[in-house]
């Protein structure tokens, strides 16, 4: 049930607003976001947060909250099970935008006008490698890029069009996950293949980008000298990888052709020696779905321990199933460290980001611990209170904790687009 009367969201001096939405198979992120105009000769448009929140299990007992800028609840709300009987089914995608835009005009007290919506889109293949505002060609081409991400081009799409149908001519404005590493040479984006193979646009492309660029931009209030020189960024949550960053542009990411690449995660197994593709189609008779469903959703934290995807769970697991999968997931970071200092030809610093790596005090410490021969000088104190900072001063590799917004790197493309359509690429 809905909570006491939830507060109107916030009312301010400007009236235009962005709503920013990020879709996966069985969830819908969303935040809203309201722009000022700055005062003085340039007249900047500025974003401040008004609320974020998600609406997750679409496909079973939905349920919908809601925090404002604060961190404050405003609203929740949980749907039944669907019945087996004929009657109402779940809510998906389809429900969740209709309650999404009924909430917000419900909840609209500062008179707030929608002047455009972003979304994170996964693949911009080789043609996108900036954001764009959304056209019938533009949305055409990139569902041609599903069989490159399956299990998430589909979903990020299918709001966009949801939204055309029930708000027709409100500007959209797709950001790629993969944009931000068109910038790394051609040499660390060619597997070793055919090019008749190559051409039809098999390259590593490597994905949360929006992140990355995010740890970018916000480097040099942190770290000058790291911002102009080399870092490794960890962007580990229940996706996981890292990306080798020189001068604020990405030179190389473990992740590769798809998001299932690179380092062990939540529920997806990271890098694979191919000949196991082979082994399970030949020798276990998997077929291509049932290999999908291993790799994707099997595999990873919650495959080695047989307990959870969740860090946390692990970590307060004394199982030693939980310990062994801790170890293997910092092992292959190290690893991985070690190959893109290797690309970058040094290393100034290395940054933490999203959940684990912003709130997980003991895989950062275990982390640092094997970068010492990097020169890595983990300051335990700093990093149990979070950091930013988490190594001793005059550590020869700095290490920082920098908590990451994607959202807030979406809604800064689409309010430049609309300000400025003939950018558009």
């Amino acid at each position: 049930m809905s909570t006491t009367p939830a507060p109107r969201l916030p009312q301010g001096s400007s009236h235009e607003a962005l709503l920013v939405l990020n879709a996966g198979s069985s969830s819908l992120k969303f935040s809203v976001y309201r722009v000022e105009v700055a005062e003085g000769p340039a007249a900047q448009r500025k974003l401040h947060l008004l609320a974020s929140g998600v609406l997750e299990e679409l496909g079973h007992a939905a349920r919908f909250h809601v925090k404002d800028s604060h961190g404050h609840l405003l609203d929740e709300l949980a749907w039944p099970e669907p019945s087996p009987a004929p009657g109402p089914g779940p809510l998906g995608h389809s429900g969740a935008i209709d309650f999404l835009t009924q909430w917000l005009r419900e909840h609209n007290g500062g008179g707030l006008r929608l002047i455009g919506v972003g979304h994170r889109v996964v693949h911009g293949g080789v043609s996108y490698a900036n954001p764009v505002l959304i056209t019938p060609e533009v949305l055409s081409e990139l569902q041609a890029l599903s069989p490159l991400a399956p299990l998430h081009q589909p979903h990020n799409l299918l709001p966009i069009r949801l939204i055309e149908q029930r708000l027709p001519g409100l500007p959209q404005v797709a950001c790629f996950d993969t944009a931000f590493h068109r910038t790394a040479p051609e040499v660390s984006q060619a597997f070793a293949l055919p090019p008749s193979i190559t051409r039809k646009g098999l390259r590593r492309y490597g994905f949360h980008g929006l992140s990355y660029e995010y740890i970018a931009h916000a480097l040099p209030a942190f770290d000058a000298h790291a911002a102009a020189g080399k870092t490794v960024v960890m962007h580990l949550g229940n996706g996981a990888s890292m990306c080798a960053i020189e001068a604020g542009q990405s030179v190389a990411s473990s992740m590769g052709f798809t998001a299932v690449d690179g380092l062990m995660m939540g529920t997806r197994c990271g890098t694979l020696d191919p000949g196991v593709v082979l082994y399970l189609m030949d020798e276990l008779k998997m077929d291509a779905r049932a290999i999908e469903r291993l790799l994707y959703k099997e595999s990873g934290l919650l495959g080695v321990s047989g307990i959870s995807s969740d860090m946390r769970a692990l970590s307060e697991s004394e199982d030693p199933r939980a310990q062994a999968a801790i170890e293997l997931f910092v092992y292959r970071i190290s690893r991985e460290l070690g190959s893109l200092a290797a690309a970058l030809g040094g290393i100034d610093a290395i940054v933490f980001t999203a959940g684990i790596g912003e709130h997980s005090v003991k895989i950062r410490e275990a982390i640092c611990k094997h970068a010492a021969w990097l020169g890595v000088e983990l300051d335990s104190l700093a990093n149990e209170s979070g950091g930013p900072l988490i190594s001793r001063l005059g550590s020869r590799c700095a290490a920082w904790v920098i908590p990451t917004n994607e959202e807030l790197m979406i809604a800064s493309h689409t309010l430049d687009l609309l300000s400025h359509p003939q950018e558009s690429a």
